[in-house]
Protein backbone atom coordinates (compact mmCIF):
# COMPACT_ATOMS: atom_id res chain seq x y z
CA UNK A 1 0.00 0.00 0.00
CA UNK A 2 1.44 3.46 -1.15
CA UNK A 3 1.18 6.16 1.00
CA UNK A 4 1.62 8.62 -2.33
CA UNK A 5 -1.52 9.81 -3.91
CA UNK A 6 -1.25 10.57 -7.64
CA UNK A 7 -3.65 13.08 -8.89
CA UNK A 8 -4.54 12.42 -13.00
CA UNK A 9 -6.51 15.13 -14.10
CA UNK A 10 -8.48 15.25 -17.65
CA UNK A 11 -11.81 16.39 -19.05
CA UNK A 12 -14.69 14.57 -20.24
CA UNK A 13 -16.88 15.54 -23.40
CA UNK A 14 -20.45 15.87 -23.04
CA UNK A 15 -22.27 16.96 -26.37
CA UNK A 16 -21.08 20.45 -26.74
CA UNK A 17 -19.72 20.56 -22.54
CA UNK A 18 -16.88 19.34 -20.32
CA UNK A 19 -16.76 17.57 -17.54
CA UNK A 20 -13.96 18.16 -15.54
CA UNK A 21 -12.63 15.33 -13.95
CA UNK A 22 -9.58 13.98 -11.31
CA UNK A 23 -8.71 10.60 -10.80
CA UNK A 24 -6.64 9.37 -7.79
CA UNK A 25 -4.79 6.44 -7.66
CA UNK A 26 -4.85 3.98 -10.64
CA UNK A 27 -7.51 2.45 -12.70
CA UNK A 28 -7.43 -0.70 -13.36
CA UNK A 29 -6.58 -2.21 -10.02
CA UNK A 30 -8.17 -5.28 -8.10
CA UNK A 31 -10.81 -2.69 -6.31
CA UNK A 32 -13.38 -1.15 -8.19
CA UNK A 33 -13.14 2.62 -8.25
CA UNK A 34 -15.20 5.07 -6.07
CA UNK A 35 -16.88 7.66 -8.09
CA UNK A 36 -17.48 10.56 -5.81
CA UNK A 37 -20.79 12.86 -6.36
CA UNK A 38 -20.44 16.33 -4.09
CA UNK A 39 -23.20 18.08 -3.44
CA UNK A 40 -25.20 21.76 -3.99
CA UNK A 41 -26.51 21.07 -6.71
CA UNK A 42 -23.45 23.77 -7.76
CA UNK A 43 -21.13 23.35 -4.83
CA UNK A 44 -17.54 21.98 -6.44
CA UNK A 45 -15.88 18.66 -5.51
CA UNK A 46 -13.17 20.37 -3.29
CA UNK A 47 -14.85 19.89 0.15
CA UNK A 48 -15.37 16.30 -0.28
CA UNK A 49 -11.93 16.20 -1.37
CA UNK A 50 -10.63 14.04 1.83
CA UNK A 51 -12.30 11.15 -0.09
CA UNK A 52 -9.10 10.95 -2.16
CA UNK A 53 -7.36 9.63 0.51
CA UNK A 54 -9.03 5.87 0.08
CA UNK A 55 -6.77 5.50 -2.74
CA UNK A 56 -4.23 4.60 -0.31
CA UNK A 57 -5.70 1.78 -0.24
CA UNK A 58 -5.08 0.80 -3.95
CA UNK A 59 -8.69 1.86 -4.81
CA UNK A 60 -8.93 4.51 -6.89
CA UNK A 61 -11.25 7.73 -6.13
CA UNK A 62 -12.81 9.69 -8.84
CA UNK A 63 -13.81 13.31 -8.26
CA UNK A 64 -15.65 15.79 -11.09
CA UNK A 65 -17.27 18.65 -10.94
CA UNK A 66 -20.67 18.60 -12.06
CA UNK A 67 -21.71 20.87 -15.26
CA UNK A 68 -22.32 24.27 -14.12
CA UNK A 69 -19.60 24.65 -11.57
CA UNK A 70 -15.93 24.56 -10.31
CA UNK A 71 -13.77 23.41 -13.24
CA UNK A 72 -16.51 21.92 -15.78
CA UNK A 73 -18.41 23.96 -18.41
CA UNK A 74 -20.14 26.88 -17.00
CA UNK A 75 -23.24 27.38 -18.14
CA UNK A 76 -24.91 31.17 -16.22
CA UNK A 77 -27.19 31.57 -19.52
CA UNK A 78 -29.39 28.62 -19.36
CA UNK A 79 -32.44 28.28 -17.04
CA UNK A 80 -34.38 26.19 -14.97
CA UNK A 81 -35.63 23.97 -17.00
CA UNK A 82 -32.07 22.93 -18.17
CA UNK A 83 -30.80 21.44 -14.33
CA UNK A 84 -32.58 18.41 -14.44
CA UNK A 85 -31.27 15.54 -12.32
CA UNK A 86 -31.56 13.81 -15.60
CA UNK A 87 -29.46 16.14 -16.86
CA UNK A 88 -26.44 15.04 -14.28
CA UNK A 89 -27.41 11.35 -14.53
CA UNK A 90 -26.61 11.44 -18.75
CA UNK A 91 -23.69 13.27 -17.71
CA UNK A 92 -22.38 10.62 -14.62
CA UNK A 93 -22.66 7.84 -17.36
CA UNK A 94 -21.28 9.57 -20.09
CA UNK A 95 -18.13 9.89 -17.50
CA UNK A 96 -18.25 6.42 -16.28
CA UNK A 97 -17.74 5.35 -20.38
CA UNK A 98 -15.26 7.78 -20.57
CA UNK A 99 -13.15 6.58 -17.95
CA UNK A 100 -13.85 2.66 -19.03
CA UNK A 101 -15.11 1.89 -15.98
CA UNK A 102 -18.33 0.07 -17.20
CA UNK A 103 -16.83 -3.41 -15.61
CA UNK A 104 -17.10 -2.22 -12.11
CA UNK A 105 -17.71 1.17 -9.87
CA UNK A 106 -19.64 2.15 -6.84
CA UNK A 107 -20.50 5.99 -6.20
CA UNK A 108 -20.55 8.00 -3.22
CA UNK A 109 -23.08 10.64 -2.78
CA UNK A 110 -22.76 13.60 -0.17
CA UNK A 111 -25.64 16.02 -0.03
CA UNK A 112 -27.41 16.59 -2.96
CA UNK A 113 -24.59 13.75 -3.99
CA UNK A 114 -26.41 11.55 -2.34
CA UNK A 115 -30.08 12.41 -3.76
CA UNK A 116 -28.27 12.27 -7.59
CA UNK A 117 -26.74 9.20 -6.70
CA UNK A 118 -30.03 7.48 -5.35
CA UNK A 119 -31.83 8.25 -8.61
CA UNK A 120 -28.62 7.17 -10.64
CA UNK A 121 -28.95 3.90 -8.43
CA UNK A 122 -32.92 3.18 -9.84
CA UNK A 123 -31.94 3.46 -13.49
CA UNK A 124 -30.36 0.37 -12.76
CA UNK A 125 -26.94 1.40 -14.26
CA UNK A 126 -24.32 -1.56 -16.06
CA UNK A 127 -20.78 -2.13 -13.53
CA UNK A 128 -22.60 -0.14 -10.43
CA UNK A 129 -21.20 -2.44 -7.46
CA UNK A 130 -22.53 0.07 -4.44
CA UNK A 131 -24.03 3.29 -3.44
CA UNK A 132 -22.97 4.87 -0.21
CA UNK A 133 -25.07 8.24 0.96
CA UNK A 134 -23.84 10.35 3.27
CA UNK A 135 -26.30 13.11 4.74
CA UNK A 136 -28.72 13.52 2.04
CA UNK A 137 -32.36 13.95 3.05
CA UNK A 138 -34.95 11.31 2.48
CA UNK A 139 -37.75 13.94 2.48
CA UNK A 140 -37.30 17.54 1.27
CA UNK A 141 -40.42 18.85 2.74
CA UNK A 142 -38.99 17.90 6.31
CA UNK A 143 -35.56 19.38 5.24
CA UNK A 144 -37.20 22.17 4.52
CA UNK A 145 -38.86 22.38 7.90
CA UNK A 146 -35.93 21.54 9.99
CA UNK A 147 -34.00 24.27 8.09
CA UNK A 148 -36.42 26.96 8.92
CA UNK A 149 -36.06 25.95 12.25
CA UNK A 150 -32.36 26.03 12.70
CA UNK A 151 -32.74 29.64 10.70
CA UNK A 152 -35.33 30.80 13.34
CA UNK A 153 -32.67 29.93 16.00
CA UNK A 154 -30.21 33.00 14.44
CA UNK A 155 -29.87 36.11 15.90
CA UNK A 156 -33.00 38.73 14.88
CA UNK A 157 -30.69 40.75 12.73
CA UNK A 158 -29.04 37.92 10.62
CA UNK A 159 -32.73 36.59 10.01
CA UNK A 160 -33.49 40.29 8.52
CA UNK A 161 -30.72 40.69 6.42
CA UNK A 162 -31.03 37.27 5.08
CA UNK A 163 -34.72 37.79 4.25
CA UNK A 164 -34.71 41.36 3.25
CA UNK A 165 -32.08 40.34 0.19
CA UNK A 166 -33.95 36.96 -0.70
CA UNK A 167 -36.92 39.03 -0.94
CA UNK A 168 -34.83 41.63 -3.02
CA UNK A 169 -33.18 39.09 -5.44
CA UNK A 170 -30.09 40.77 -3.52
CA UNK A 171 -28.56 37.59 -2.70
CA UNK A 172 -24.65 38.07 -4.14
CA UNK A 173 -25.00 41.47 -1.63
CA UNK A 174 -21.89 40.87 1.12
CA UNK A 175 -24.12 41.55 3.80
CA UNK A 176 -26.37 38.40 2.55
CA UNK A 177 -23.33 36.34 1.92
CA UNK A 178 -22.05 37.08 5.66
CA UNK A 179 -25.19 36.32 7.27
CA UNK A 180 -25.05 33.04 5.15
CA UNK A 181 -21.92 32.07 7.12
CA UNK A 182 -23.46 32.40 10.09
CA UNK A 183 -25.61 29.87 9.11
CA UNK A 184 -23.03 27.63 7.59
CA UNK A 185 -20.80 28.16 10.86
CA UNK A 186 -23.74 26.72 12.96
CA UNK A 187 -25.16 24.22 11.13
CA UNK A 188 -22.56 23.21 7.78
CA UNK A 189 -19.50 22.99 8.87
CA UNK A 190 -18.11 23.93 12.55
CA UNK A 191 -14.57 23.78 11.76
CA UNK A 192 -14.00 27.35 12.11
CA UNK A 193 -12.01 29.13 10.34
CA UNK A 194 -13.32 26.81 7.45
CA UNK A 195 -10.65 24.19 5.70
CA UNK A 196 -9.65 25.86 2.53
CA UNK A 197 -11.32 22.91 0.75
CA UNK A 198 -14.63 24.08 2.07
CA UNK A 199 -13.75 28.07 1.76
CA UNK A 200 -13.16 26.96 -1.94
CA UNK A 201 -15.89 25.36 -2.29
CA UNK A 202 -18.33 28.01 -1.12
CA UNK A 203 -15.88 30.59 -2.67
CA UNK A 204 -17.31 29.00 -6.21
CA UNK A 205 -20.48 28.80 -5.49
CA UNK A 206 -20.53 33.05 -4.77
CA UNK A 207 -18.48 33.55 -8.28
CA UNK A 208 -20.74 30.85 -10.48
CA UNK A 209 -24.45 31.00 -8.48
CA UNK A 210 -26.37 29.85 -11.40
CA UNK A 211 -27.11 25.76 -10.36
CA UNK A 212 -27.42 26.23 -6.77
CA UNK A 213 -29.86 29.32 -7.09
CA UNK A 214 -31.93 27.92 -9.63
CA UNK A 215 -31.95 24.34 -8.37
CA UNK A 216 -32.48 25.24 -4.37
Amino acid sequence: MSSEIIGTEGRAAFGAYETWYRVSGELGGEKAPVVILHGGPGVAHNYVDAYKLLARRDRAVIHYDQLGCGNSTLLPEKGADFWTPGLFIDELENLVDHLGIRRGFHVLGQSWGGMLGAEYAVTRPQGLKSLTIANSPASMKLWVEEANRLRADLPADVQETLTRHEQAGTTDDAAYQAATMVFYERHVCRVVPFPPEVTESFAQVVRNPTVYNLMN
